[in-house]
């Protein structure tokens, strides 16, 4: 059984409110932008997702991270998992992104989580992006009982819940 419904149309471009930035999929060509987003922000990215995915490891290589970013591009045309990534409106600056994967742990149907680069911390692009994301979720993804991870609970208690029954 797949987590997405087979007619499931996953969005291509999602702007943020107040205009002059946008979500859409991550490919691997992003590459160039997404590694010194990234890599700028790795300290503070591994306190984040470093105990559950060991993510981003202090030695990724520019090419790691494109092998990434081309596995990503596969499981999002495959409907397995997906990476938007948040640009700038001419998409010159990779600022983050949000995640949507399949339940790892029981009770969602749905986990969600995301970043922006340490220069936005704080923001209004960080506020947008914090407003966007269970909205749009809600009014364009098909979840049920969607999770939000590191916003409605913490990594710890995700890592301390039962593992989902399909994983």
């Amino acid at each position: 059984m797949s987590w997405l419904p087979d007619d499931f149309v996953h969005p291509v471009l999602v702007p943020l409110p107040g205009g002059g930035h946008h979500l859409r999929p991550i490919r691997e060509a992003d590459t160039p932008l997404d590694y010194p987003a990234v890599m700028g922000s790795r300290e503070r990215l591994w306190t984040i997702f470093g105990p559950p995915w060991g993510w981003p490891a202090a030695t990724m290589t520019y090419e790691a991270d494109q092998a990434d970013l081309l596995r990503h591009e596969k499981e999002i045309a495959a409907h397995q998992s997906f990476n938007y990534a948040l640009f700038d409106a001419v998409e010159t600056a990779l600022l983050g992104c949000v995640y949507i994967d399949p339940p790892q742990r029981a009770g969602a149907d749905g986990e969600i989580s995301w970043w922006v680069v340490d220069e936005l911390v704080g923001s209004k692009v960080e506020q947008a992006l914090h407003a966007l994301v269970p909205q749009w979720i809600a009014a364009d993804w098909p979840f049920e009982r969607p999770r939000f991870l590191g916003r409605e609970i913490s990594w710890s208690d995700w890592l301390a819940l039962p593992e989902h029954p399909d994983t």
